[in-house]
């Protein structure tokens, strides 16, 4: 279980090295997620349109090691942008991968940046 969890480490703005183009802003649904596929990695990246915002994260649910939070309900806690895992309901921090019920489950999570409708996300390898 540790080594599916340890290919996911949360990137920062700062250290990008890699701006991965995932698609159009039109390919991915509005107030939803979808997932993509990085090397061996599944990331979830949502269109978070309330907020005018674009988020990135693992999809692997480290709870029960599901492959599901791109199908994870979006809104906020508290002004917290977040994600809740549909099977298990763990919510997350789509802003720093914590888990915002407390227990020591966190996610990692991507910078995204949009350049003339594209979707890049960031990865530090």
């Amino acid at each position: 279980m540790q080594d599916i969890l340890s290919q996911y480490q949360s990137v920062s703005g700062e250290s990008v090295k890699n701006w991965f183009h995932v698609g159009h802003e039109s390919d991915f649904p509005e107030n939803s997620g979808a997932c993509i596929k990085y090397k061996t990695k599944q990331i979830a990246v949502y269109n978070f349109t309330r907020l005018s915002k674009w988020y990135a994260c693992q999809n692997l649910c480290p709870h029960k090691m599901e492959m599901v939070l791109a199908f994870g309900m979006i809104g906020d806690k508290e002004g917290i942008p977040k994600v809740a895992c549909p099977m298990h309901k763990k919510n997350f921090s789509l802003e720093d991968g914590s888990n915002l019920g407390g227990d020591d489950l966190k996610i990692a999570v991507y910078p995204v940046k949009i350049e003339d409708g594209n979707v890049y996300i960031g990865f530090s390898d």
